[in-house]
């Protein structure tokens, strides 16, 4: 299979991510391998009236699915012609076992199955209020960013926070170009995204990992989930 994630460097990451304290997270630069980004960049789905926007207090969003969903927004669906074949090259490698040993290795994360995946939109006056999940610590979430141009100090990013409190940041991505934030849930993992106020789009797709059972289902299903990330 074609080269897809940048692993020599991805994995130069780890031992950062698996020190941080309370919430391990690591904003990582060159995520993928830089032919095969391109073109996923070149063929991330346009915005028009087939992506559901997320409109409340609390966020304002637009997401595109993939494939076949439940109404918990569980992933089912290995290939889907909408989108390119690099698009479906990429979700097969999210649930392969080659991508699942790999990120086990680097996040010392017991993950074994891809729960969710969307593609994630942000437009002007978009945001999301600081949240925390904590539905358990075999879970692992990536926000990966496909918007060349970025300007430091512009929001968008999915900034962690101390606190669910944007006045408790503690780090906030500003290069969102091939990059990734990971973090592992957990009762410390607040996180969130500031108010965008630039005519732009910041471009990301949502997935979460997470340790799966035929026997007792998913780590996190104790919890009731809120899937909506940005």
């Amino acid at each position: 299979m074609t080269e897809i994630i940048n692993w020599k460097n991805v994995d130069s990451h780890s031992e950062d991510f698996k020190s941080r304290k309370p919430t391990k997270w690591i904003f990582i630069e060159n995520f993928f391998q830089k032919e095969f980004y391109e073109k996923l960049y070149k063929t991330y789905p346009k915005y028009d009236n087939t992506w559901k926007l997320s409109d409340s207090y609390d966020k304002v969003s637009y997401r595109k699915f993939w494939g076949k969903w439940t109404e918990e927004l569980i992933f089912e669906q290995i290939q889907d012609a909408q989108y390119s074949k690099e698009w479906n090259d990429f979700v097969k490698y999210l649930n392969g076992e080659e991508f699942m040993k790999k990120i086990r290795e680097f996040s010392g994360v017991p993950v074994t199955k891809l729960k969710h995946f969307q593609f994630n939109l942000i437009k002007k006056d978009g945001f999301q209020l600081p949240h925390i999940h904590n539905v358990g610590p075999s879970t692992l979430i990536l926000m990966l960013y496909f918007s060349k141009n970025w300007n430091q100090g512009d929001a968008g990013g999915t900034y962690v926070a101390s606190e669910e409190d944007e006045s408790k940041l503690i780090f906030e991505p500003y290069k969102l170009d091939n990059s990734a934030m990971l973090f592992q849930d957990g009762p410390h993992a607040a996180h969130g995204v500031r108010k965008v106020d630039k005519d732009v789009e910041r471009r990301a797709i949502q997935v979460y990992l997470e340790e799966y059972s035929p026997e007792t289902g998913w780590s996190g299903d104790k919890k009731e989930p809120n899937l909506v990330e940005l």
